[in-house]
């Protein structure tokens, strides 16, 4: 059977080595049970073991020709691929609003995105492992006061635990990507309430990290000058700019300093 092209403009880079396939997808394991969404499969490296773990799976692809390749590979899975785009996917329609574990290659090109929208569905995803850039890997799981802490540290850490697992070399794909890979497993930590606003708990993460070289009291303004704006009451901010916090770099606090932040904001906002 013809080997489906990899396609640039979707970010496929086609794992060749199996062995590799066989570690990540036995990272699903630490949700045992579960049923599996697989992300971008392609040709069915990963999902060839994935499938043997008797358990429901299912693959979405938005790539027509390796969905027709995944038709003709595996048959039984037939009714279990998705041809969708699985950024514009409800999730909750999945498995009949059960949880469920996320894995996959994931499409470098998007990857990030993928990430957020796990955030969006954290209630239905206990669990989430894959492949990524080494870079996006080495951000997820990076803590205060690391160059790489970042929007995607804060927001992931607030509700998973992120582990690093493996290194993946450039070789072992179809096309070498021209960055190295790594595998992370993220697993719901025990919190079910950051108990402070969760959009405004967003917003000021994003904002503060827009500069990261700047210290907080000057990049936060331009979400202070916002919520001033939303509010019928003007804020008083003079003393939570005043606090020697704002005198950090948003890199140098932790989650929780950064709902603590939320919750004095919420506070002062009428």
């Amino acid at each position: 059977m013809r080997a489906v092209k990899p396609k640039k403009f979707l970010g496929q880079h086609f794992l060749t080595d199996l062995s590799i396939a066989s570690r990540i997808a036995d990272t699903v394991d630490a949700c045992p049970e579960l049923p599996v969404l697989e992300v971008g499969p392609g040709m069915g490296v990963m999902t060839q073991y994935l499938v043997q773990k008797q358990r429901p799976v299912k693959v979405v692809e938005i790539d027509y020709e390796s969905v027709e390749y995944l038709r003709r590979t595996y048959p039984d899975l037939e009714d279990n691929i998705i041809e969708d785009d699985f950024l514009k996917m409800h999730l909750e329609r999945t498995f009949q609003g059960s949880p469920f574990v996320l894995t996959g290659n994931y499409p470098y090109n998007i990857s990030s995105q993928i990430f957020f929208k796990m955030l969006d569905y954290k209630e239905l995803i206990p669990c989430c492992t894959g492949m990524i850039q080494k870079e996006v890997a080495e951000r997820m799981a990076a803590g205060p006061g690391s160059k790489t802490y970042g929007i995607l540290s804060v927001l992931i850490q607030a509700w998973y635990d992120v582990e690093y697992l493996f290194t993946v070399e450039p070789g072992v794909f179809n096309p070498p990507p021209k960055v190295r890979s790594a595998v992370v497993r993220l697993t719901r930590n025990e919190t079910t309430d950051l108990g402070c606003d969760e959009k405004l708990f967003k917003r000021l993460v994003k904002t503060t990290f827009n500069q990261r070289r700047k210290t907080l009291r000057n990049n936060i303004k331009p979400l202070l000058s916002a919520l001033e704006a939303e509010s019928t009451e003007k804020p008083d901010f003079t003393e939570l700019l005043a606090d020697p916090i704002m005198q950090k770099r948003p890199e140098q606090l932790s989650v929780a300093d950064f709902i603590n932040l939320t919750l004095r904001i919420q506070n002062t906002t009428p």
